[in-house]
């Protein structure tokens, strides 16, 4: 199919396209990447009279570290760039965005699609949305009023419905702190898809935790429980609701188990599965949805502590 009419605008910058936006109100969308809205168009879910198009805009784009830590990405920012950028840019304490990126989509996505696109579009499976809220980020809007912080948690009010005024342009997003072990996995029925779960995690561990270069199976580091407990921990899943969720019954699970390891790993996935009321639908009952978490987040702790 094709999208239904509609007036084009290329914006000169990021003021002159909030104005825009407010003089053409709730009739406009914003369009840079276009690898969600142009398929909403095509298929007639989305019929905007005007397209305000903020992707020829300069300064929006590229990844740097503050002197906090704090690591601020720019709106225009591509999913191919995350995925590719210099470890001297984005080291180790910020790999789960870059490992994360597998997930988006194909690679012709990724190289259009922008974060910034993502966030806006607030698709309750979407890897950055996810990523935003487990990583308490702070997305930075701005319209002609001036410029706002809104905080990850909330940002994302329900299906496709985010904190942005229909004015408001989204310039950059910020992760205040390094997650050196992090990690985010999902299942979807063929690779490249929407997710029909996905899980992510950020520990902390109170001792650093051992480990060794070889492992039971090849090319993978055993990890080695030796007593080690954790400080804090976050447990963030998407495709369970209307919206990312944090999963705070599974974090204290987390701080308040046993040594890390499997065992305590696939007791805090229990503990998330039940904590949670997942719908069914044409992509998984509840109760399959259930299923997949107890296996996705027992991963990720994995994945996050073999870092």
């Amino acid at each position: 199919m094709k999208p239904a009419a509609f007036t084009y605008h290329r914006a000169r910058d990021v003021e002159g396209a909030a104005r825009l936006l407010a003089e053409l109100g709730d009739d406009a969308k914003v369009i840079a990447g276009g690898q969600s809205l142009v398929a909403m168009m095509n298929f007639r879910l989305a019929r905007p009279a005007h397209l305000v198009d903020i992707g020829g805009l300069s300064g929006l784009d590229g990844l740097r570290t503050d002197a906090g830590g704090a690591l601020h990405i720019g709106a225009l920012t591509t999913h191919h760039a995350v995925e590719t950028a210099p470890p001297e840019v984005l080291g180790a304490g910020f790999a789960v965005l870059r490992d994360a990126m597998r997930w988006v989509g194909h690679l012709p996505i990724r190289t259009r699609g922008t974060v910034g696109g993502s966030l806006a579009h607030g698709d309750a499976t979407a890897e950055w949305c996810l990523l935003a809220v487990l990583l308490d980020a702070e997305l930075v809007a701005r319209g002609p009023d001036g410029e706002r912080r809104i905080p990850a948690a909330e940002f994302f009010h329900g299906y496709y419905t985010t904190a942005l005024e229909p004015e408001e342009i989204l310039v950059e997003v910020v992760f205040p702190r390094p997650a050196p072990y992090a990690a985010l996995t999902e299942f979807a029925e063929r690779r490249g898809d929407f997710a029909t779960v996905s899980a992510a995690v950020d520990l902390e561990p109170a001792d650093e935790p051992e480990g060794s270069e070889d492992s039971g199976r090849e090319g993978e580091p055993e990890l080695v429980g030796g007593g080690g407990r954790f400080r804090a921990a976050r447990v963030a899943l998407g495709g369970v609701a209307a919206l990312p969720v944090r999963v705070p019954e599974a974090e204290e699970a987390l701080v308040r188990g046993g040594p890390y390891g499997p065992e305590l790993y696939a007791q805090v996935a229990a503990v998330a599965a039940e904590s949670v009321d997942p719908p069914s639908d044409a992509n998984g009952s509840a109760h399959y949805r259930r299923t997949l978490i107890r296996t996705l987040v027992a991963r990720a702790c994995e994945e996050a502590m073999s870092r």
